[in-house]
């Protein structure tokens, strides 16, 4: 358990000696980076500090979007006793002791506690009861942070008697913004050095929109570029507290490179642009690959995006589309596998998710293909577009409203229940389009039983249409 009172002389007793990441986290809201949908003017967590209101809140998002930098803003500037527990290592008995002593300081202080779970979705259903009554009677206000789906991890009391904000995963710009402010911040490297734009760049397709990661990478690039030339090392530590340079000094900043970045992180810079030619021709090749039945080859270029720092619901998405778009019905359980490795992106994040994912494009590689289904509703669309869109048969139309049967509304409807296979025949289709056959399986994987089962449907619609 950690507890701070944010005053001026806490926060500079700790001053030089933490990561470059503690180092930067914001003072006050309009620092914070990012979660604009959160911030703005009116929002709801800008309301509870601004009117200083008791608060249960969840912060639900992927790791690194500010989960914990707006636990300790809201409490510098509600200025709040801010006491931290991790569940996963604190119980029952360190929740009631936090508790305990929040009703013994506001009794008799009358200072008030904010107490901030991380991973509060580890806590088991014994130790989220135990912090009921405190969000009951408001003895603390209390934000807990989760990268799990909190209606599947947190019980329903707690989650009913709080406010839940999703956090997102910071856009490219957000990270560039904060090493950006790093690099300059007397805070973080006070101008001691410099990126390269090559380096920026692969720094931030490194961070995948994670915060806390783009800033440990810069703190050890900065390591790795070398000594500043005020002769202070690379994290602040020793540096002048005016941000000067030593005397003698007259060199400018030190220049971090792309190379320093790929050592620092050992991870070599992938050649990608993802709004270039690179983004284009990859992504045209991972589908290419997997329509080919390739899944070596879509493997690699799954694996390029990742480590380029591609939006991981861009990728999922487009694996959706191919699902259907390349298998179809040849194998109708693509499409399902697919959808799962969407949500598993939505509900597990990355790195893990990249297993998912893999999974999906080996399944659509290895399934038997078909391209039936987006020839059927693209032959279709054609017809509309085409203007063959003539009136509804007059026995499929609503005869449910008053005057209906009158006008003939569904006057000799055939109830396909009633009928032998559960097919009755009968005209479906507008006139002028009755022999417009739009699907047209193939003979692969479960297709070929579909286009044996079509055959028959077709023959019994039209011998009684």
């Amino acid at each position: 358990m950690s507890e701070t009172l944010f005053d001026d002389a806490g926060a500079e007793a700790a001053k030089g000696q933490e990561p470059l990441a503690v180092r930067m986290r914001p003072r006050t809201l309009d620092e914070v980076v990012g979660q604009r949908h959160l911030l703005g003017g009116g929002s709801p967590l800008r309301r509870l500090v601004e009117d200083d209101a008791p608060m249960s809140v969840f912060l639900w998002g992927p790791p690194g979007t500010g989960k914990t930098t707006l636990a300790t803003v809201v409490s510098r500037v509600t200025k709040r006793r801010f006491v931290e527990l991790s569940a996963v290592n604190a119980g029952v008995k360190d929740v009631r002791a936090v508790v305990d002593e929040a009703k013994r300081r506001m009794g008799m202080h009358g200072t008030r506690t904010l107490l901030f779970v991380d991973e509060v979705h580890r806590f088991n259903k014994t130790q989220q009861d135990a912090l009921l009554p405190a969000v009951e009677n408001r003895w603390v206000s209390f934000i807990g942070a989760t990268t799990e789906n909190p209606f599947f991890s947190v019980v329903s009391p707690l989650l009913s008697r709080s406010l839940l904000l999703s956090l997102e995963s910071l856009d490219d710009d957000d990270i560039r913004a904060l090493v950006d402010r790093a690099l300059t911040d007397e805070r973080g490297l006070g101008g001691r050095y410099a990126m390269s734009d090559e380096a920026t760049d692969h720094l931030v397709r490194l961070a995948g929109g994670d915060g806390r990661r783009s800033l440990t990478y810069l703190e050890a690039a900065a390591l790795v570029a070398g000594p500043s030339p005020s002769g202070g090392p690379p994290a602040g530590e020793g540096a002048p507290e005016d941000g000067s340079e030593a005397a003698g000094s007259g060199a400018g900043p030190v220049t971090i490179t792309a190379e320093d970045v790929e050592r620092a992180v050992d991870r070599h810079a992938v050649r990608y642009d993802r709004s270039g030619d690179q983004h284009y021709d990859v992504i045209s090749a991972f589908i290419k690959s997997m329509r080919g039945s390739d899944p070596d080859a879509a493997l690699h270029y799954l694996a390029r995006m990742i480590e380029a720092g591609e939006d991981p619901r861009f990728l999922a998405r487009r694996i959706v589309v191919h699902a259907s778009e390349d298998v179809g019905m040849a194998d109708p359980t693509a499409l399902q596998t697919a959808v799962a490795a969407a949500q598993a992106v939505e509900l597990i994040g990355m790195p893990e998710a990249r297993i998912n994912l893999a999974q999906a494009v080996i399944h659509i590689s290895l399934a038997p293909k078909s391209n039936a289904v987006v020839s059927a509703i693209d032959a279709a669309m054609a017809d509309v577009r085409a203007g063959r869109a003539g009136p509804v048969p007059p026995h499929l139309r609503d005869g449910h409203y008053k005057g209906a049967a009158e006008l003939g509304h569904g006057k000799g409807y055939r109830y396909a229940h009633d009928f032998p296979g559960g097919v009755a025949p009968q005209q479906h289709a507008p006139e002028g389009l009755t022999e417009r056959e739009y699907y047209r399986p193939t003979r692969h994987g479960a297709e070929r039983r579909f286009s044996e089962v079509l055959e028959r449907i077709r023959g019994v619609l039209k011998s009684g249409g």
